[in-house]
C-alpha cells in the first residue's frame, strides 16, 4: 500500500485502534510543546484561523528540521505532512515517524511523488502541510516558490492556510549539526522561535490569478505571517 492511499492513521493500520492513534499523537504534540517552550521559548499565534474541520493545505516557509512540529503546535489540528525515505532508514524512528502523520517521499520537495500523496490525503479530508519552497532555506530569508503548490491547488481547491516561522533558522539552521536552545529560564536569544497561523486564502480567487500572480500572492501571505512572528519572538 503507497503512502498517500492510508486512509487512516499508519498507526492504526499496525494494530492500534484510531482513538489510541490520535490519543498518542495528542500525547506526543503536548511533549513536543513542553519541550519547545521550555528549551526555545517557543510562542505562537494565530490558530484561530485554521479550519476547525476539512481538508486545506498549510503553506509555511521552511527554515528548519523543527518545522513540522511548530506548525502542528501552532494550528491545533492533526495534520499529515511529507518526509523524505532516507529518514526512515532506522526503524525505530520509521515507525515514530509513521505515528506522527509524516508519509515518506523520495524528495524533500513537493515533486511528483510528493503531489500525489498530497491530492489523496487532501480528498480524504486531511489537513496538510507542504513547504512550496521546496527546500529548507540557506540564508534565513524566504525562496521563491515552487509551482507545485499551484498544481495542487488546481487539482483538489482547498483553503490555503499561510503559516509564518520564524527564529527555527537561528536555532537549528541546515549547515548545523545540534541545535541552540533559548531556554525560558534565562534572559533572551536570538535563538526563540515563534510561528503565526494566518487567515485563509480563497481558493476560487486564487485560482482565477496568472499562475505567476498566484504564486506571488501566496508567498506574500506567508511572508506577512512570518513578520508577524519574528515579532513575536522572545528576543533579546
Amino acid at each position: 500500500m503507497r503512502p498517500y492511499q492510508r486512509k487512516r492513521y499508519l498507526m492504526a493500520a499496525s494494530g492500534w485502534p484510531d482513538w489510541l492513534s490520535h490519543l498518542w499523537y495528542r500525547a506526543h504534540y503536548a511533549a513536543i510543546f513542553a519541550g519547545m517552550t521550555t528549551a526555545l521559548s517557543f510562542r505562537f499565534a494565530g490558530g484561530r484561523h485554521m479550519p476547525s474541520r476539512g481538508p486545506a493545505l498549510l503553506v509555511a516557509n521552511h527554515q528548519s528540521f523543527f518545522d513540522p512540529p511548530l506548525v502542528g503546535l501552532a494550528v491545533g489540528r492533526t495534520i499529515h505532512y511529507l518526509a523524505r525515505k532516507t529518514l526512515y532508514a532506522s526503524r525505530p524512528f520509521a515507525w515514530f515517524l509513521n505515528s506522527v502523520n509524516a508519509h515518506p517521499i523520495d524528495q524533500e520537495g513537493v515533486a511528483t511523488e510528493g503531489l500525489r500523496a498530497i491530492i489523496e490525503l487532501l480528498k480524504q479530508g486531511n489537513p496538510v502541510l507542504v513547504f512550496p519552497e521546496g527546500e529548507r532555506t540557506w540564508t534565513g530569508q524566504m525562496q521563491p516558490l515552487k509551482a507545485g503548490v499551484h498544481f495542487l491547488l488546481k487539482r483538489v481547491p482547498v483553503p490555503i492556510v499561510p503559516v509564518g516561522i520564524a527564529g527555527a533558522f537561528e536555532a537549528y539552521p541546515r549547515t548545523s549539526k545540534a541545535p541552540k536552545l533559548s531556554p525560558l529560564f534565562l534572559p533572551p536569544t536570538n535563538h526563540a522561535i515563534a510561528a503565526v497561523v494566518g487567515e485563509p486564502l480563497d481558493p476560487e480567487r486564487l485560482l482565477k490569478l496568472p499562475r505567476n500572480e498566484f504564486l506571488q500572492t501566496v508567498f506574500d501571505a506567508i511572508q506577512t505571517v512570518q513578520i508577524k512572528a519574528e515579532r513575536l519572538r522572545r528576543k533579546p
